[in-house]
C-alpha cells in the first residue's frame, strides 16, 4: 500500500494510481483483457505467454525461450508455466520494492496458481480460486441468483440419466431445451436440444455431470454488464450488446464472438432493470463472501421483453476493455481502479448510486465495438503469415493496409480505422476454433435487429486475407494430438 490516506474524490483515487510504487502484474495468456490499464496505474506491467505486438509494448513482458512443460489445456495451465519460469521469476524478483514482489492480476487462476504466486511474494488481488469456482458453477449461479432476487430463464437443475430423464425433469420447460454443464465456455458447453438426435450428439458430457441446468429455450438477444463489489456497495457499469454465434466469427452455435457499447443501448425499461439486477446481484455476492470486478450475461426475451440472467463471470472478462475504455471511465476512472482499491486495502470514499447513475446517462457513452475472430473451418493449417497488432486502414475497394504499430485503441479514427490484436502468431496451428484475433472499432457492428452490418463483414474478410497457412493433413496425426486440438480453450 501506498499511503493510508482517505481518498475523498475521483481526483485523489486518479493521483493515487498514477503515483503508485507497488508493483501490479495482469499475468495472462495476452494482455487484452486489462488493456490499457498501464496508462493509469503507475508501476503496472503485463506478464503475457504470448506478445502481441513483437516486443514494442513498453509495458509487456514475455519469455523469449520456452521451456519444457505439459500440453496447455486452460489459461491457467498458461499462467502456472508463466509463474515457474525462469525468465518471469528474474523479472519479478528484478522489480521488487523494499523487499516487495508485488500484487498479481489474473483472468483465470486455480490453487496452484495461489500456491505458485504465494511463492514468489506475490498477493492475488482476486477471491480465492475455490470461491471462483464455487460462484462459477452456472448451476450454483443460479442459486445465488434465486437469493439476490434475480430472475432467470425458466429451469430445472438436476443429473440427468438419459434422454427419457431428461424430459420427465423438464416437462413444464416445453420441447426446445437448453442445457448448460457446471463450468467451461459457452461455446463448447451449452447444448440445444430439442429431439433425442440432438441429444446424442452430446450425451456424453451430459451424463457424466451430478447437476446440469436444463432451460427453457426462449428467443433472445445477448448482453454483457460488469460490475464491481466494493465496501460501499456495488458500482455497475452500462449494459451492452454481444454478439453470439455469427458464422463470420465463430463455428459454435452459442459462442460469444464480440459486443457493443454505446449510448441508450435497449429500452430504459431494459437499462434499469439490467442495473437494479446487476446491483442485486453484487450485494448477494458480498454475502457470499466474494468483492471485486464481475460480469454477468443477461439474456433479453424478444417474444416477451423479459430479461433474466444467462451466467456469471467473476473476474474480468472478455468485454472489460470495453468498459475500462468507455468515455465515462475515460473522463471519471476505470471501473476496474475500484478492483484495486478493494485489494490493495486503500480507504476511499465514493457514492455508488451517483457514479452508476451518471455513468449510464446517454452523454457519459460513446460508441465502441469489439469482434473476436475465431478459425472457423474444420481443418488443421500453420500459420505462415499474421497481421500484426496495431492501427489498420481500409481502403474504398475493402482491402486493408497497416498504417502503425499501436497499442492504443483510442488512436482508431473514423469508420476506415480499426485496431488489431493478434492473437494465433506465424507459426501457430490454426484449428477449428482457435482465437485468431480481436478487432476494435469505433461505431456499431449490428443492426437493432442483432444482424451483423456488412461493414463488419468486411474488415472480418480483410483481417482473415491477411492470414495465410499451410494446410496439415489431420490424419498424420496421433489420437492425443488430434484430442488436444478438440479440446482447444477460449484465451480470452
Amino acid at each position: 500500500m501506498n499511503n493510508n490516506k482517505t481518498l475523498k474524490n475521483l481526483e485523489d483515487i486518479r493521483q493515487f494510481f498514477k503515483s503508485n510504487t507497488t508493483p501490479i502484474y495482469f499475468i495472462s495468456a495476452t494482455n487484452f483483457n486489462l488493456l490499457g490499464m498501464d496508462e493509469w496505474v503507475g508501476n503496472f506491467k503485463y506478464i503475457s505467454h504470448i506478445d502481441s505486438y513483437e516486443g514494442l509494448h513498453p509495458n509487456l513482458f514475455s519469455p523469449k525461450e520456452e521451456v519444457p512443460h505439459e500440453e496447455f489445456t486452460s489459461i491457467e495451465d498458461i499462467n502456472n508455466y508463466l509463474l515457474t519460469h525462469p525468465e518471469v521469476i528474474n523479472y519479478i524478483k528484478s522489480r521488487s520494492v523494499n523487499g516487495e514482489a508485488g500484487k498479481a492480476l489474473f483472468l483465470m487462476f486455480d490453487e496452484k496458481t495461489e500456491q505458485l504466486a504465494k511463492a514468489l511474494g506475490l498477493d492475488v488481488c482476486f477471491p480465492l480460486a475455490q470461491l471462483r469456482s464455487f460462484l462459477d458453477n452456472k448451476v450454483n449461479t443460479n442459486r445465488i441468483a434465486e437469493k439476490a432476487g434475480v430472475a432467470c430463464v425458466p429451469y430445472v437443475l438436476s443429473h440427468v440419466e438419459s434422454y427419457a430423464h431428461l424430459r420427465k425433469v423438464s416437462e413444464k420447460l416445453g420441447d426446445n431445451l437448453v442445457v448448460q454443464t457446471p463450468f467451461g465456455d459457452s461455446g463448447h458447453t451449452t447444448f440445444f436440444i430439442s429431439n433425442e438426435e440432438e441429444y446424442d450428439l452430446h450425451k456424453e458430457e451430459i451424463l457424466k455431470e451430478k447437476e446440469v441446468k436444463i432451460m427453457k429455450r426462449i428467443n433472445c438477444y445477448g448482453t454483457a454488464i460488469e460490475g464491481c463489489v466494493t465496501k460501499h456497495g456495488t458500482l455497475v457499469a452500462p449494459l451492452m450488446t454481444e454478439l453470439v454465434g455469427f458464422k463470420e466469427l465463430t463455428p459454435y452455435k452459442g459462442g460469444w464472438c464480440g459486443n457493443e457499447i454505446y449510448p441508450n443501448a435497449f429500452n430504459t425499461d431494459i437499462r434499469e432493470k439490467a442495473k437494479k439486477y446487476t446491483k442485486q446481484f453484487g450485494d448477494q455476492l458480498l454475502k457470499e463472501g466474494y468483492k471485486g470486478y464481475f460480469e454477468l450475461d443477461f439474456l433479453i426475451d424478444k417474444d416477451n421483453g423479459e430479461i433474466y440472467l444467462g451466467e456469471l463471470n467473476p473476474r474480468v472478462s472478455g468485454v472489460s476493455s470495453l468498459t475500462n475504455h468507455a468515455k465515462f471511465a475515460m473522463t471519471d476512472v476505470p471501473l476496474f481502479l475500484f478492483h484495486l482499491l478493494e485489494w490493495m486495502n486503500v480507504p476511499y470514499e465514493i457514492d455508488v448510486n451517483e457514479l452508476t447513475n451518471r455513468w449510464a446517462l446517454a452523454e457519459s457513452m460513446d460508441s465502441w465495438s469489439q469482434l473476436v475472430i475465431k478459425h472457423t473451418r474444420k481443418t488443421l493449417e500453420l500459420a505462415t503469415e499474421a497481421p500484426k497488432s496495431g492501427i489498420w486502414e481500409m481502403k474504398k475497394n475493402g482491402n486493408i493496409q497497416f498504417k502503425k504499430m499501436d497499442t492504443h485503441r483510442q488512436s482508431v479514427v473514423g469508420d476506415n480505422e480499426a485496431f488489431y490484436i493478434q492473437i494465433t502468431q506465424k507459426d501457430d496451428y490454426l484449428y477449428e476454433g482457435a482465437d485468431l484475433g480481436i478487432l476494435v472499432l469505433r461505431g456499431r457492428l449490428m443492426d437493432d435487429e442483432f444482424i451483423l452490418s456488412e461493414r463488419a463483414k468486411r474488415w472480418i474478410k480483410a483481417i482473415r486475407q491477411h492470414y495465410k497457412a499451410d494446410m496439415i493433413d489431420m490424419s498424420l496425426l496421433s489420437e492425443q494430438d488430434l484430442l488436444e486440438l478438440e479440446e482447444g480453450f477460449k484465451m480470452l
